[in-house]
C-alpha cells in the first residue's frame, strides 16, 4: 500500500520471497530503460547483447540493475517507478562504465558500489527536478562516473584504466584519414549506448528496440543515420564514426525528443527529433574536447544537453 500515492509506509518497506520474481522483472526493465523501453523481453535481448560482447559486463549490468531496483524498493520509492525499472538504468550504465574504465582488484566492488550511489543520486535528482518537469535522463550516471574516475588521481584504490589518457590540446591533431566502414558505424552506434564495440551486439540491440515498438526502432535508425552523415559531412574523425561514438547520443536524443517525451500535439516532433540528433554531433565533439585534458569520456552528456534543450523549449514552444 502507498502513502500519499508516493511512498510505502515505513513498516511495509521490506522484501518478501513473493517479491523476488517482480524484482527480477523490474531489473530486466531497468536494463531496457537505458533506451527508454519498459519491456522484459527487450531487457533480456539487451542483456544477451551485452553478454555476447563481454560476459563480465553482462553480469555487472544485471547486478547493477538489481541493485538500483532494490534501492528503490527498500527505500520506499513509488512502486510503479520501481517496477518500471526507472531506478535501474542509471545504475546499469554506472556499473558498466566503472568496470570498463577502472582496473585493479577493487574494480567490481567499486562498480557495484557506484550502482548503489547512482540509484540514490537518481532519487535526489527526481526530487530536485520535479518542478521543472524535465526528466533526469542519464545525468546521475554521467556526473557520478566522472567524479569516480577523477578520484583515481588522489586515491590509490581507484586505478584508472590505460584506455583513458589525458591529452594536451596544444598538441592535438585531427585525423580524418581512411575509409569509413558504414556498416560498423551503424551497429556500433547503438552498441555504444552500452559501451559495446560488437556488430552482433548492435544487431541484437536494434532487435530489442523494434521488439518494443516500430516507432522507437525507426527513430533509433534515423537518429543514427543523420548523426553518421552529419559527423562525416562536418569532417569528423573517421575512426570515431566507425566506432559509433557520434551515433549513440544521437540515437537516444532522437528517440527521446521525437517519441518518448512527445505528444500527438507536437506537429514537428519528427523534425525536432532529427534536429536533436544532429545537435549531438557538435556537442559530442565539444564535450570530448573539453574533457580531453582530464582523460574523461563524454558519456551521454551530449544526449542529455540536446534533449533538455528541446524539451525545455517546448515549455514555451509547445508544438516544437
Amino acid at each position: 500500500m502507498l502513502k500519499d500515492n508516493s511512498v510505502y509506509l515505513p513498516e511495509e518497506a521490506y522484501l518478501s520471497k513473493r517479491e523476488f520474481p517482480s524484482i527480477i522483472l523490474a531489473s530486466l526493465k531497468g536494463i531496457s530503460q537505458v533506451i527508454f523501453i519498459e519491456n522484459v523481453v527487450s531487457g533480456v535481448i539487451i542483456l544477451i547483447a551485452i553478454t555476447i560482447a563481454s560476459y563480465q559486463l553482462g553480469i555487472i549490468a544485471f547486478l547493477s540493475s538489481m541493485i538500483g531496483t532494490l534501492i528503490g524498493k527498500i527505500g520506499g520509492a513509488n512502486e510503479k517507478s520501481v517496477d518500471s525499472g526507472l531506478y535501474g538504468y542509471n545504475s546499469v550504465l554506472t556499473g558498466i562504465a566503472l568496470t570498463l574504465f577502472l582496473t585493479g582488484p577493487s574494480q567490481w566492488i567499486i562498480a557495484l558500489g557506484g550502482a548503489v550511489i547512482a540509484a540514490i543520486f537518481a532519487a535526489m535528482m527526481v526530487h530536485f527536478m520535479k518542478n521543472s518537469t524535465l526528466p533526469i535522463l542519464t545525468f546521475p550516471f554521467i556526473v557520478l562516473t566522472w567524479f569516480m574516475l577523477l578520484v583515481s588521481y588522489r586515491l590509490k584504490v581507484f586505478q584508472l584504466s590505460n584506455t583513458l589518457v589525458p591529452q594536451s590540446l596544444s598538441h592535438w591533431e585531427l585525423d580524418i584519414e581512411g575509409e569509413v566502414n558504414w556498416t560498423e558505424g551503424i551497429f556500433n552506434g547503438i552498441g555504444q549506448v552500452f559501451f559495446l564495440d560488437h556488430t552482433l551486439s548492435g544487431v541484437l540491440l536494434f532487435i530489442a528496440v523494434f521488439w518494443a515498438g516500430w516507432r522507437l526502432g525507426l527513430y533509433a535508425v534515423v537518429g543514427n543515420a543523420v548523426a553518421l552523415l552529419a559527423a562525416y559531412g562536418l569532417g569528423g574523425e573517421h575512426s570515431l564514426i566507425i566506432l559509433g561514438l557520434y551515433g549513440y547520443n544521437a540515437i537516444l536524443a532522437c528517440m527521446a525528443v521525437a517519441t518518448v517525451f512527445s505528444t500527438e500535439d507536437n506537429r514537428f516532433k519528427s523534425i525536432s527529433g532529427i534536429a536533436a540528433a544532429c545537435l549531438t554531433v557538435p556537442l559530442t565533439a565539444s564535450t570530448s574536447t573539453w574533457l580531453l585534458p582530464y582523460g574523461l569520456p563524454a558519456l551521454t552528456m551530449p544526449f542529455v544537453l540536446s534533449t533538455w534543450l528541446f524539451l525545455g523549449a517546448r515549455k514555451v514552444l509547445p508544438t516544437l
